[in-house]
């Protein structure tokens, strides 16, 4: 009964990049070349985390180029 408990357990996680049993140095990768391949996969935005895309860029840049934002006119003089 122990054997099965324990297949079902935290040391039967698998790998997600390939398959393997996850190592626990490189949980929840089996190695260090399964987690810098799953971090290259973030940072080419082949993962995505979906969600609500907020503003647009051009608007956020057009309040701060109109001096809307109250933090002054834009053109970078100090009114003191």
């Amino acid at each position: 009964m122990s054997e099965n408990a324990e297949a079902g357990g935290k040391g039967a996680r698998q790998c997600p990049i390939c398959g393997k049993p996850a190592a626990d140095r490189f949980t929840p990768f089996c190695s260090a070349r399964c987690r810098q391949i799953d971090l290259h996969r973030w940072l080419g935005e082949v993962y995505v985390v979906p969600g609500d895309e907020g503003p647009a860029n051009e608007d956020v840049d057009e309040t701060g180029a109109d001096g809307e934002d109250g933090k002054g006119d834009g053109k970078g003089g100090d009114k003191g």
